[in-house]
């Protein structure tokens, strides 16, 4: 994240479906699914967020220096908001996120895996939410560590999960595998894209275990095409 790091303790929560683990058939995967996963469309995910019905108290800041127009938005099963996408390249350090490539690095992330090591940034998608402030505390909504998320870019859907907490006042921003899965400069320095990026968060939801990409494509995919049928 784009501030120093908070570690907090990833809370359970009530599911909209089943947990998905990979005692129920998946195998765990670590690494980033290539660009198109599922069938679901971009278009029919951006069609079902067309309507703000705001949930924060305010607005976000899409950089430190810009103005607060963003709200977060709500719908019954989820939380979203439009933004731009900085590069997190936060967690455990790699080949491509490590302190020589990201001057920004931190090694740790507000969640971390299984086995209780940090998140990598760079083979796990997963998204930043605002740390809790009088504008919005995601924990009020149902949105903890390992929540699903669909991230929607042009006519891509990458799905990832809540990893990681940044700055009370800024919101936008996602791992390097994330932006990898949607076709965006997926590079800490001076890489993400300054607009165009949804992030729908569903609510109550968790991917256990954190890291298992797989079972949060197939979970997924089951949300977001309830999602986009009104259900």
């Amino acid at each position: 994240m784009r501030a120093q790091s908070l570690t907090l303790a990833a809370a359970t929560a009530a599911l909209l479906a089943p947990t998905l683990s990979p005692a129920m058939g998946l195998a765990a995967r670590t690494g980033p699914v290539a660009q198109g996963e599922g069938d679901v469309r971009a278009a029919d995910l951006l069609a079902r967020v067309r309507d703000c019905t705001p949930v924060s108290s305010g607005r976000y800041r899409r950089d430190e220096d810009m103005p607060a127009t963003i709200p977060v938005c709500g719908t019954r099963d989820a939380v979203f908001w439009k933004a731009d996408m900085d590069i997190d390249c936060d967690g455990r350090p790699g080949r491509i996120c490590n302190r020589r490539t990201d001057p920004l690095f931190s090694g740790t992330t507000a969640f971390q895996q299984s086995d209780g090591r940090f998140l990598s940034a760079e083979r796990l998608p997963y998204i930043v939410v605002p740390t809790p402030s009088g504008i919005w505390n995601h924990r009020d909504n149902g949105v903890r560590g390992g929540a699903l998320a669909a991230v929607v870019h042009e006519d891509r859907v990458q799905y990832a999960v809540v990893g990681d907490v940044g700055p009370q006042n800024i919101i936008g921003e996602a791992s390097y595998a994330t932006a990898k899965g949607l076709g965006i400069r997926a590079d800490p320095r001076g890489g993400g894209t300054d607009s165009d990026v949804t992030y729908i968060v569903f609510k109550d939801t968790q991917v256990t275990p954190i890291e298992d990409h797989e079972a949060a494509v197939t979970f997924g995919e089951q949300l977001a095409r309830k999602f986009v049928q009104g259900g």
